[in-house]
């Protein structure tokens, strides 16, 4: 059913107090799963993610690279944020708060509605950098340049509606 379908059915069976979001195709390195957690355990922030804009990006297209910025800025006016990389497979929030989202999203568009959902509760998202290294649709990356407009619509559609 998708990315955001795996994602809610994942936050409903979790059952430890912080939730990480880790795509299957290994992209995002797990040994930086403790660096993500500090700062939640340290109780310095509620949210964290991971950006790869901070941190060491390869692979990246130039079709990913200029529409993960554009649905960034997007959210940055929306919002009132400065966030470096919305689209950020690496989210780590407290599962309960997760549950609390409501969320409703059974695709890729399941990114925007969380960070929006997060934003529009006043919650502030603490970006730490993160390593990534992309792969292309020869190697089985799914998503494409047509999934930004499910997401460019979540963004403004949760700005206005719950």
């Amino acid at each position: 059913m998708g990315k955001g379908a795996a994602i809610r059915t994942g936050v409903q069976a979790a059952t430890g107090r912080f939730t990480i979001i880790q795509d299957a195709d290994l992209e995002y390195d797990p040994q930086e799963y403790q660096s993500l957690l500090a700062p939640l355990r340290d109780g310095r922030t509620r949210v964290v993610y991971g950006s790869r804009f901070l941190g060491r990006l390869r692979n990246m297209s130039l079709v990913q690279l200029i529409g993960n910025k554009l649905l960034t800025a997007t959210t940055n006016l929306l919002y009132g944020a400065s966030l470096t990389d919305m689209e950020t497979c690496y989210k780590v929030i407290p599962t309960q708060l997760l549950r609390d989202l409501n969320l409703r999203s059974n695709h890729f568009e399941i990114e925007p509605e969380i960070t929006a959902k997060l934003l529009r509760r006043g919650i502030d998202i603490l970006e730490l950098p993160i390593s990534y290294v992309g792969r292309d649709t020869d190697e089985g990356k799914k998503i494409d340049w047509r999934d930004g407009i499910p997401a460019l619509w979540s963004l403004i559609k949760y700005r206005f509606v719950d």
